[in-house]
């Protein structure tokens, strides 16, 4: 009796040994003497003792932080990044069977292919294009891990660091096209200024009733808000003397503007 009891003690701590309970993102790779059996979970597994070695895969996304790496870019300028990469396990039997640790192995080959794709890149291209070199270092890995049982499914370039050289260059870099754009456009404005003045100038040479116009609109908003100087336009063909003109026309006009009490460029005094 005491045989049968040890014996039956030792089945049931064998079958309490033997039973697996597995998550919903859990999956077992079962090894029955060396062989692969078909997948398991999630649920309940049950194994033989001494007979059967399970390997958990989990099948979550993982996000994976590539370390810093130095790198040289197509137009030899030094440069320092690092990135993250998330990846999934799809196939939990080739994850086990074709490499020895699927996520040391993705980390370790996403480092040296961001360091390849850095360098056929510019550095233009690095700075404003991130989100074209993280696919296309998406696309290098996922190819490479495929036999793996593993998907890449998106890298994202975190940072880029630049020597301080450069950060100067690059800052007197776009300086100088801030300026180039405002040349340009000062420019463009004069030519805009220009071309209204043309058209002003002919409109009113149409008819010397507006020019008249013009002046008096001129005259009252120099003379106002209290101002104490008032200059009146006179055109430079005015005071000219004409054939057969009276060579007193001038000093007349003068008189005539002394009289009325306003002159050209004159402070008139309050009373």
């Amino acid at each position: 009796m005491i045989w049968v009891a040890a014996v039956s003690a030792l089945l049931l701590v064998g079958a309490l040994t033997g039973v697996r309970v597995l998550r919903e993102y859990e999956r077992a790779v079962v090894f029955r003497l060396g062989r692969v059996l078909p997948l398991r979970g999630p649920g309940l597994v049950v194994l033989i003792p001494l007979a059967d070695r399970m390997v958990r895969v989990d099948l979550r996304t993982i996000a994976l932080t590539i370390p810093p790496q130095e790198a040289i870019t197509r137009d030899n300028v030094p440069v320092r990044v690092n990135a993250v990469a998330y990846f999934k396990v799809v196939d939990p039997v080739r994850s086990v069977n074709e490499v020895e640790n699927h996520a040391v192995a993705t980390s370790q080959l996403a480092q040296t292919s961001l360091r390849s794709v850095l360098g056929r890149h510019d550095l233009d291209a690095l700075l404003a294009e991130r989100d074209r070199l993280g696919e296309s270092l998406q696309k290098v890995l996922d190819d490479q891990t495929e036999p793996w049982g593993v998907k890449v499914d998106l890298v994202e370039i975190k940072d880029v660091e630049i020597p301080e050289a450069m950060q100067r260059a690059i800052a007197r870099q776009a300086e100088a096209e801030r300026e180039r754009r405002a040349k340009v456009i000062n420019a463009e404005g004069e030519v805009q200024a220009a071309r209204n003045l043309r058209e002003a100038a002919r409109t009113l040479s149409a008819d010397p009733a507006a020019i008249q116009l013009r002046y008096l609109q001129t005259l009252l908003e120099l003379g106002g808000e209290g101002r104490s100087t008032i200059v009146y336009p006179v055109p430079v063909d005015l005071p000219a003397p004409s054939p057969g003109a009276s060579p007193m026309l001038p000093a007349a006009l003068a008189a005539a503007a002394t009289a009325s009490g306003c002159a050209c460029g004159r402070e008139r005094r309050p009373s």
